[in-house]
């Protein structure tokens, strides 16, 4: 028997006590019971996405599913959006845009470097009548954070233009002020830092973006959030929901609000700066830049002569510890290490010690030990 750890980016670890909220007895989602869990879900995401003046819609879907919804629900055909990407889902979201007739204006970077604001403040300067700003905050794929308070300072002087920010990793890990920073669309998935099984979805949708909802003409009909505002008013959902999710999420959220959603996120960075420490020890070289690092995921570069698609599976089937490989170019030159949702400190020693062994066993030469020790400092100062 082989005790398994799992150390991904997503899907993340769920805790024990949401694992039994979610094995409870089927209930009907027509009932007293069940409107009882909507309106708690539905509060506790207002809390974790720090909004009172958004609406928050759950979907029963992947978080791509919030990402079409975002595109369908704010826009016409050929109306102008600026799409940022700097890795994978940021490319996501240029493609939905593209598949529903928008003219995408992009601003593409390498997948180690940050959006920069002022290229999205001379884009809308050079196009003051775009409807749309697109970004992702923290990127899965590169372990890049965006700066989405800074867009948000810029896109806010545009008042028809509507912020929609992919926040899918960044929920729960990093700071995100939905209403102070004016973000008019935030979305993130189940399995990430709401640690559930995937399946779920929720996006917040301002003021500002229920305007752009009313002058939308792009089809729509599973994903229209209108239908799913005038459910909530009622604790319903328009559609057969994920009930069992749901009751895991609304107990998800009940150990995010005991914990405080503060807290979680210090944790989250102390949890990322003791990864980053433990592999700098060991030699290995972190991809995302120093100014944008997020605390979901640590991207690590493969030492050179090691076979990186070796070393994830044999950290899998050696060890029991699952991590995540490099994405499209990166895949088997970078390796990435989650620790988003469920994790504590020992999760991370445990990641780094197995590291350590599958790499020596790989034949990469460093200090015994040294990963560990490096994290225990982080974790024990």
């Amino acid at each position: 028997m082989q005790k398994k750890y799992l150390m991904t980016p997503g899907p993340t670890t769920v805790p024990s006590e949401v694992l039994l909220a979610q094995a409870r007895p089927m209930i009907h989602h027509r009932t007293p019971d069940f409107n009882a869990c909507v309106r708690e879900c539905a509060e506790g995401l207002k809390y974790v996405f720090q909004t009172e003046l958004s609406d928050v819609l759950m979907f029963a879907s992947s978080g791509t599913g919030a990402m079409e919804s975002a595109i369908v629900n704010c826009f016409c055909p050929g109306d102008k959006v600026i799409v940022c990407y700097n890795g994978k889902f940021g490319q996501r979201m240029e493609s939905l845009s593209k598949a529903y007739g928008l003219e995408v204006t992009t601003l593409s970077y390498g997948w180690q470097q940050c959006v920069d604001p002022q290229d999205i403040a001379d884009a809308l300067a050079a196009a003051p009548d775009t409807r749309g700003v697109i970004v992702t905050q923290s990127e899965t794929s590169s372990g890049v954070l965006n700066d989405v308070e800074a867009v948000g300072a810029i896109v806010r002087a545009y008042p028809e233009c509507v912020l929609i920010v992919d926040s899918i990793t960044g929920i729960g890990a990093v700071e995100c002020k939905t209403d102070e920073w004016g973000l008019d669309v935030v979305m993130t998935g189940s399995q990430k830092g709401l640690m559930l099984p995937p399946g779920l979805a929720a996006c917040t949708v301002s003021p500002k973006a229920w305007k752009a909802y009313e002058r939308s003409t792009l089809p729509k009909f599973y994903f229209d959030w209108g239908k799913y505002r005038k459910s909530l008013k009622d604790d319903t959902t328009p559609f057969t929901p994920a009930v069992s999710l749901m009751i895991g999420l609304a107990e998800a959220l009940r150990l995010i609000r005991e914990e405080g959603i503060e807290n979680v996120i210090a944790r989250h960075a102390k949890l990322a700066e003791a990864t980053r420490q433990g592999c700098v020890a060991l030699g290995l070289e972190l991809f995302a830049p120093p100014e944008g690092r997020g605390n979901a995921v640590t991207p690590v570069w493969v030492p050179e002569g090691i076979d990186g698609k070796k070393l994830v599976s044999t950290l899998k089937n050696k060890y029991g510890v699952t991590i995540a490989g490099g994405q499209d170019d990166y895949a088997g030159r970078i390796f990435r290490v989650g620790h988003l949702g469920y994790v504590g400190d020992f999760d991370v020693i445990v990641v780094l010690a197995a590291l350590e062994m599958a790499l020596k066993e790989l034949g990469y030469v460093f200090e015994a030990g040294a990963g560990i020790k490096a994290a225990e400092a982080v974790l024990m100062g």
